[in-house]
């Protein structure tokens, strides 16, 4: 009954969509080319129209036909939504500032709050109501910046409410949470025809209309579903995370990217996750496929943790999603900086997203480091098994603190760097990394639920053992890599030393670790402050003038001098201690022609 009764959103969405592209707001409501989009055509703007009105009309006829009880959640529910599809059709026609955006959305969130829509799984209220309007306005605003492609947003939505869908009639079971869930990816179905079409650009976008709505709805869900039951199991906390997750990675990426480089949030751009995996290589309509498939995967994942109840599973699923995700972050991250080719298309794309063996190792590892960290430290502290709520708080807490290393491990590139050459800087991320994810772990178990009378050192020794055990897992490969590289020195490897530890020669280091059979066993240079440093992972043994005992300590088969304009008896000196050693010296010159024409003329 309340299925059939939502079914009405689907038809009322596709003919309000079609009838308004036959009318006179056709020519009028038109979104001109900008370069948030690839599209290079005008298209109205009005999908939002019957986007919200499909599922409006679902959930009235869901109401008159007695399928749904009137309540007061669904009225906050509605309420909210109205208020932002009235200020996303102002936005379309006349643009609203961002201030005005954001007051909107407040006065949505709180509407729908003040209804009884709560994160329940938090016990402090004055903790729960700033996470929930952080919900929802995160959510919101996820969706509006999400429609940047066509057909992507409306597909995601469609598919998260799908998801609620299932969960409000086999786990949850919610009558509202159905028909509203039921109604808006009914609604979305409706209106992808137009947006996402087999042949040419979409006839209409949904503007923030349409956008904003679908991302409310969707932070409605949410609350509505799981968190709005009194569970803290990880299964609970997880569902709407995971089922949402393509949107909450794509507005966390932009966000980030855009306060790094000092642009305002609000402001449009081609960085989002859909423009780069095109700029990789992938058409629009293969992107909108390959981030809808992520999507239906992390829902279905969601689920079966739910279903099976299994605390262990969970984890252990958990963490293979986090450690996927992380390596499309990862790749997402290589190809902005052109570090992944961008002449890929297709299966090699992909492989290149999910065969990155190395991050996932890591990711591996460092599951089963944290894991042992905070097991040893739960054992340090309490007395034998410890009591029941003791170990109900270690079950909590350790999901909250995997997930919180991992979020503070990407940003301070702990799965970035090639920990052969780490140095003093990486010790530093190390130790902040789980400092600050150690306090976050903390504050989200104390905000969730007492502690009672498990002890609140863990989380201290807990810190202090995973600073060392990460540690020893980064640094404990530079150490493998020195001792292997030192086997491989003898078996007949090119031995090259550098004199001039400047960028040209860091430069050269680089591009010789990239050829096979070099090895660089060393720096000279003159600059005080360098000796006995080491760059990136190469030792610098002195000066110039130091040169023949360092020929002799070193033993290279090459010198190669990267300072060709130095001052000419520092210069003769070097040749001098090269001759006198019988090793061939060899200088490097970096020339730089700005002239095309010069470049092209010899070549003719």
């Amino acid at each position: 009954m309340s299925a059939a009764a939502a079914a009405v959103a689907l038809p009322v969405s596709a003919f309000l969509v079609w009838a308004l592209l036959r009318s006179p707001l056709a020519l009028r409501l038109i979104a001109r080319p900008t370069g948030e989009r690839w599209s290079p055509h005008a298209t109205p703007t009005f999908g939002g129209v019957g986007l919200f009105l499909g599922f409006a009309a679902g959930i009235a006829v869901a109401l008159a036909a007695g399928a749904l009880e009137p309540q007061w959640e669904l009225a906050g529910i509605l309420g909210g939504a109205v208020l932002l599809f009235a200020a996303g059709l102002v936005d379309d026609v006349w643009s609203l500032p961002p201030a005005a955006k954001v007051a909107a959305q407040l006065a949505a969130a709180g509407i729908a709050l003040s209804s009884g829509l709560s994160v329940r799984v938090v016990e402090t209220r004055w903790v729960a109501i700033p996470l929930g309007l952080l919900w929802f306005i995160g959510m919101t605003n996820a969706f509006n910046l999400l429609d940047n492609m066509d057909g992507l947003a409306a597909s995601l939505a469609a598919l998260a409410a799908a998801f609620f869908a299932v969960d409000a009639v086999t786990l949850h079971p919610d009558r509202l949470s159905l028909v509203v869930a039921l109604a808006l990816a009914l609604a979305c179905v409706g209106f992808l025809p137009f947006n996402l079409r087999a042949q040419g650009p979409a006839a209409v976008f949904m503007g923030d209309s349409g956008s904003q709505v679908l991302g409310f709805a969707l932070a409605s869900l949410g609350m509505a579903t799981s968190w709005q039951a009194a569970e803290t199991t990880a299964a609970t906390l997880v569902l709407p995370l995971l089922v949402l997750a393509i949107p909450i990675l794509d507005t966390a990426l932009v966000t980030v990217l855009r306060l790094v480089e000092g642009r305002p949030i609000s402001q449009g751009g081609r960085d989002h996750t859909s423009h780069r995996l095109v700029r990789g290589g992938l058409s629009e309509k293969r992107t909108v496929i390959l981030l809808a498939a992520i999507a239906a995967a992390l829902g279905t994942s969601s689920l079966t943790y739910s279903v099976l109840n299994d605390y262990r599973l969970t984890l252990v699923g958990v963490l293979l999603t986090v450690a996927l995700l992380v390596q499309f972050a990862g790749f997402l991250a290589d190809l902005e900086r052109g570090e992944v080719a961008q002449t890929q298309a297709g299966p090699p794309l992909l492989r290149t997203i999910l065969l990155q063996r190395r991050r996932l190792a890591e990711v591996g590892v460092d599951f089963a480091v944290i894991t042992a960290s905070f097991y040893a430290a739960y054992e340090l502290a309490v007395t034998g098994s410890g009591t029941p709520y003791q170990r109900h708080i270690f079950l909590v807490s350790l999901p909250a603190i995997l997930v919180a290393r991992y979020v503070s491990f990407i940003p301070l590139g702990l799965y970035r760097g090639v920990w052969r050459y780490a140095g003093a800087r990486d010790a530093i991320a190390v130790v902040a990394g789980v400092v600050v994810s150690e306090a976050v772990a903390y504050g989200i178990v104390v905000v969730a639920q007492p502690l009672g009378d498990f002890p609140a050192s863990i989380y201290v020794i807990d810190a202090l053992i995973c600073i060392v055990l990460v540690g020893a897992t980064r640094f404990g490969e530079r150490a493998l890599f020195r001792a292997l590289s030192s086997l491989k020195d003898r078996s007949g490897r090119h031995r090259t030393l550098i004199v001039g530890a400047g960028r040209s020669g860091r430069s050269l280091l680089r591009e010789l670790r990239e050829t096979p059979g070099e090895h660089v066993v060393g720096f000279v240079d003159d600059d005080p402050r360098l000796r006995h440093r080491r760059l990136q992972g190469v030792p610098v043994y002195g000066s110039a003038v130091e040169l023949e005992r360092v020929l002799r300590k070193t033993q290279p088969d090459t010198v190669l001098v990267t300072i060709p304009d130095a001052p000419p008896d520092l210069l003769d000196t070097v040749v001098r201690a090269c001759a006198d050693a019988e090793v061939p010296c060899r200088f490097v010159r970096r020339q730089l022609d700005l002239d095309p024409l010069a470049v092209l003329a010899g070549r003719s």
